[in-house]
């Protein structure tokens, strides 16, 4: 029997899915056919609407060698697991007369304990020791949330948080999961036969299709215990994240309270002298961070580095005597000593790592007005991380709706560690790029408006002139608004403004779950919805409930952005543009992001509004405008307000 074609398993998958088949989605099958057969490295765009799932699924399927799937946000592995994978090797099975195995595998924190939910948590001294169970009363939703879950224990395959519907607070969840530090081994724990994070390993481990997160291939990467089986393809969707996920990985951080919280779970298990010396340290960390100023710290103040120092010293001392000691008074003595030694090990290797100084990371000080001050340090590029555990032994494959920034690829290419395409060399990973176009007309089906004869605006103060311009937008589009703003303060001041002004609805986030907000907005075409970051990139909203997508500013990073702000200086002291390889690439990226949210469907039509003239009059605004879908471009306010009504006419007139 001669092997199907691509074309051949492409057709089928997509029949399955009751997709329509696209040229876009073809082009881009038969690139990641060819990476994968030479074991090479593509940058693929695939416009919002392609099936760019499918696009990298079925040659991967094809191909026959494990492949991983690593995404950034939990509802493209839930559509993968759920809808795509199942669909495509029912498809596919009777053409390549095998039935490929897939799973989905997360970090241990996602799975529930059943050490923890039966034995209890390890309790803080001043919580007392107790059984969460009894100790969060039955009518709390603390205590609801513990009652439910052990019902959940039961009946859930996974023991997957995202499986539990409806989801729990993190607080209720930390009573029921370990951290993979504070895990006693499947070998050391009564419930290792059963446990759930260590079925879905062995899932994965016979899986020929594993779907995982972001977080964890960066895990995986930089902690060298390997977490994910060995593969010979990985693909990174949603690749746009990847870079800020593996900078939160390498992130570390030490705040007073979780030094107490060490001491309080130590000192139980270590003799008094040693218990003492972390106590001692701790008072000193706590007194220097009471006067933390938030900022970056290009050298380590002296007082910090001495507490750091002491920390780091008392942390060892407490780690070499956490190995033998025995408390008759303790209770599951191996769980309270294994959340001990996390806790403890997690502040000594952030201690030392802060005192050690390398020119290669970032420190800062920061406060939270609920946690208070903390110290962070964070790489100060994942590039070079990248380029040696990202591209070596294996093919990889990154595709996003949005890598080709300013016309093209090398600014992501460089952010992953990659030389500008095309550049040979021994140690040179080699990749090609290839922009695969969007099936929409976005010329006819989208304007960009960019308003410029509005002020410039300021880094604080009110833009009344900005709310004006938003109001009679609004008022022409009929509600039917996402507004996406650079910060929070700005979402509300406009919501509070437009509510003072008009009786449409208008959803605030954070007034509601994410999810119900977007229910919302999605069923009244009335209906606006502001709000900040998560916004730019999670909403997926195709028809008459969403015809204008605002953007109160250009989403430049803060300039007091302590890691921003280092790395922009970096590539300058480098002798490159700083503000164009940092500043203009992150805003670039969000702006592509945001303007995506518009048309999402081939019948979607309306307006992008940036409400900031210097998309229009700076230097650097043709570069963010090339990184956004190519919409028709006009500076014409009456023009836009003129298309609205339009196009508001014209969704009532359909309704």
């Amino acid at each position: 029997m001669t092997k199907p074609s691509l074309p051949e398993l492409l057709h089928a998958a997509v029949t399955a899915v009751g997709g329509t088949e696209r040229p876009g989605q073809a082009a881009m099958a038969e690139a990641v056919a060819e990476a994968v057969e030479d074991n090479a490295h593509l940058l693929v765009q695939a416009g919002t609407g392609t099936g760019k799932s499918l696009g990298y699924l079925v040659p991967a399927l094809a191909h026959g060698e494990r492949v991983v799937v690593a995404t950034a946000t939990l509802a493209l592995q839930r559509q993968l697991v759920e809808r795509d994978l199942p669909r495509t090797v029912d498809a596919l099975h009777p053409l390549l007369r095998r039935r490929p195995q897939f799973a989905m595998l997360k970090g241990r924190s996602n799975y529930l304990c059943l050490h923890r939910l039966h034995e209890g948590a390890p309790q803080d001294e001043e919580d007392g020791l107790f059984d969460q169970f009894e100790a969060a009363a039955p009518s709390s939703k603390l205590g609801q949330d513990l009652l439910r879950m052990r019902d959940w224990s039961d009946d859930t395959e996974t023991g997957d948080r995202d499986d539990l519907t409806p989801g729990v607070s993190d607080r209720a969840w930390a009573q029921v999961s370990v951290s993979s530090r504070e895990c006693l081994g499947a070998s050391k724990c009564a419930y290792g036969a059963e446990c759930f994070a260590e079925m879905a390993r062995e899932r994965a481990k016979l899986a020929d299709v594993v779907v995982t997160n972001h977080a964890l291939l960066a895990i995986d990467a930089i902690e060298g215990a390997p977490v994910l089986p060995q593969h010979e393809v990985l693909i990174v969707d949603e690749a746009h994240e990847l870079v800020s996920r593996v900078t939160g990985v390498a992130t570390g951080e030490i705040t007073p309270g979780q030094v107490n919280r060490a001491v309080r779970r130590a000192a139980k298990l270590v003799d008094e002298k040693s218990a003492d010396a972390l106590q001692t340290a701790s008072e000193g960390f706590e007194r220097v961070m009471e006067l933390a100023l938030p900022g970056r710290l290009e050298e380590v103040p002296e007082d910090l580095g001495y507490a750091l120092a002491a920390l780091r010293d008392a942390a060892r001392t407490v780690i070499s005597a956490l190995g033998g000691t025995r408390d008759k008074s303790v209770q599951d003595e191996d769980a309270v000593r294994k959340q001990a030694m996390a806790s403890v090990e997690s502040i000594h290797s952030v201690a030392e790592r802060i005192t050690q100084g390398s020119e290669y990371d970032v420190v800062w000080y920061e406060r939270h007005e609920r946690f208070g001050a903390s110290v962070r340090v964070a790489p100060l590029s994942v590039s070079g991380l990248l380029r040696e555990k990202l591209f070596a032994d294996r093919s990889v494959v990154l595709t996003s709706a949005t890598l080709k920034l300013g016309g093209d690829f090398n600014g992501v290419g460089a952010s992953l560690g990659l030389a500008p395409e095309g550049t040979a060399g021994e140690d040179v990973p080699q990749w090609k790029g290839l922009d695969v176009g969007s099936p929409f007309d976005y010329p006819k089906q989208g304007i960009l408006y960019v308003a410029r004869h509005l002020a410039t605006p300021g880094r604080e103060g009110s833009r009344t002139d900005m709310l004006d311009e938003l109001a009679e937008l609004v008022d022409a589009a009929g509600g039917r608004t996402l507004g996406l703003f650079s910060s929070m303060r700005a979402a509300q001041a406009a919501a509070e403004e437009l509510r003072g002004r008009q009786d449409r609805p208008i959803l605030l986030q954070g007034e509601e779950t994410l999810g119900e907000l977007i229910k919302n907005f999605a069923a009244d075409p009335e209906t606006c919805l502001f709000g900040t970051l998560s916004l730019w990139q999670g909403v997926d909203v195709p028809g008459a409930s969403c015809q204008l997508v605002v953007m109160d500013r250009i989403p430049f990073p803060r300039p007091d952005d302590p890691l921003m702000s280092a790395r922009q200086k970096a590539v300058e002291e480098a002798g490159g543009n700083g503000f164009m390889a940092v500043a203009a690439t992150h805003a670039a990226l969000l702006m592509a992001q945001g303007a995506g949210r518009l048309v999402r469907a081939t019948g979607d039509k309306g307006v992008v509004a940036v409400l900031d003239p210097r998309l229009a009059n700076a230097r650097y605004g043709s570069y963010l405008r090339a990184s956004m879908p190519d919409f028709w471009y006009t500076t014409d306010r009456n023009q836009a307000r003129r298309s609205l009504a339009a196009i508001d006419a014209a969704a009532k007139a359909a309704s």
